[in-house]
């Protein structure tokens, strides 16, 4: 397994078949209807634009195992130290350390850009998301009761946070 830069032209479809997998038999995307491939190559530009990174796992192949990104938390000019990511991993190849991967290189790319804390949005009940963040040192900071319904239920959000030790110079401005 290699890790490399996401690009829509190589990657699109096969993050869009990750999304849409994950919108119709998951809570990790809080979405009901799938992204059509004019929302990927719009979610692509804006990372692009915003120069957030985006992450790829891909095999010998170069076939896309999952992918990881973060991007802006909240959008306040104080919150510039902040970012909120998010990955996502084919379901053939859930459980093979993929995640853990993408976000140790998302870890190092965040530190590298002088962020100070990521925030992951979680479903409370992804137990398997909520062992991979607290095994790389993320915090459960907080949980929304009850702020989605999908699949019939309501569903709780859970908030987990780690401290980078960037920037190492922080400032007002």
């Amino acid at each position: 397994m290699q890790i490399v830069r996401c690009r829509y032209e190589v990657h699109g479809d096969a993050v869009q078949q990750i999304f849409n997998f994950a919108i119709a038999n998951t809570t990790a995307l809080y979405e009901y209807l799938p992204r059509d491939k004019q929302r990927i190559a719009q979610w692509f530009a804006a990372k692009e634009q915003g120069n957030w990174p985006i992450i790829a796992a891909v095999d010998e192949q170069q076939q896309l195992l999952g992918f990881a990104s973060y991007g802006p938390f909240r959008g306040f000019p104080a919150n510039k130290y902040s970012v909120e990511h998010s990955v996502y991993v084919a379901p053939e190849h859930y459980g093979k350390g993929i995640a853990t991967r993408l976000m140790q290189h998302l870890l190092e790319l965040a530190q590298a850009q002088q962020f100070h804390a990521m925030v992951g949005a979680i479903d409370a009940d992804n137990a398997a998301s909520i062992a991979l963040h607290e095994k790389l040192g993320f915090r459960h900071s907080g949980t929304l009761p009850q702020v989605a319904f999908k699949f019939g239920r309501w569903l709780d959000l859970a908030f987990y946070q780690l401290l980078l030790p960037t920037p190492s110079v922080p400032t007002d401005d």
